[in-house]
Parts: C-alpha cells; structure tokens; sequence
C-alpha cells in the first residue's frame, strides 16, 4: 500500500471521527439543567408528585411501592432502560397513553439524550 493511499485512509478517519464524535456524548450537566423543572415533581420527599427517579435505569415503570402510579402506568409493563425512557421524555402520552404525568414532552433529541444521561446519574 503507497503513502499516499495511507494518507487519504487516515484523513477519511479522522474525518469520520470528527463527524460522529457527538454520537453518545450528551452532556449530563446540560440534563441535569434541563431536569430541574422536572425536580419539583419528582423528588425524594414522601410528598412529591412524582415518583422518585433515583435508580430509575433498569427499573421496571410502576415498581416503587410507595407511589401511586396511573392505571396506564401500571399496564404499560416497561424497564426504563435509554430506549424506554428516551421515548417517553420526548412523548410521554405516545409512550405511555393515558398517565397522567403533566408534562408535553421535550421536542430537541440532543436535550433528550442531556436529561437521559443525568437520570443515568441517579442511583
């Protein structure tokens, strides 16, 4: 193999590597900026309106024992993995129809990713 074909192999890496550098690279910080409205509801106090969100990655929805979670909720039978819980940050009333979470959903996919990787530091 010549120098040159070398050279271009390296130089469509390096391009490939900077155009896919931000692929899986969201910014916990920037979710956990994004989260603090969603904090008001979703806290650990024993009176929150939300159930508490320590934890929540690979947990199955409705399984805190101490809230009361929304018949939909109940049936919706998911584990909260990236997936599951990207999919309802972005659409709750898609995801899970019927709950009776307060919230619109969240349109920007990279804001998205932001609040899944804080959540992702909840444990």
């Amino acid at each position: 193999m010549s120098i040159s074909a070398l050279r271009a192999g390296a130089g469509v890496l390096f391009l490939f590597t900077l155009m896919t550098d931000h692929v899986g690279a969201a910014d916990a910080e920037h979710g956990k900026a994004l989260f603090a409205p969603c904090a008001a509801c979703h806290s650990e106090r024993s009176d929150a309106l939300g159930p508490n969100l320590k934890g929540v990655f690979g947990r199955p929805s409705a399984a805190l024992l101490d809230f009361r979670y929304s018949n939909p909720m109940k049936r919706a039978n998911l584990v909260w993995d990236e997936d599951n819980l990207r999919a309802y940050i972005h659409d709750p009333q898609a995801k899970v129809k019927g709950n009776r979470m307060p919230y619109a959903g969240m349109s920007d996919p990279d804001d998205v990713d932001d609040v899944v990787a804080y959540l992702r530091t909840l444990k």
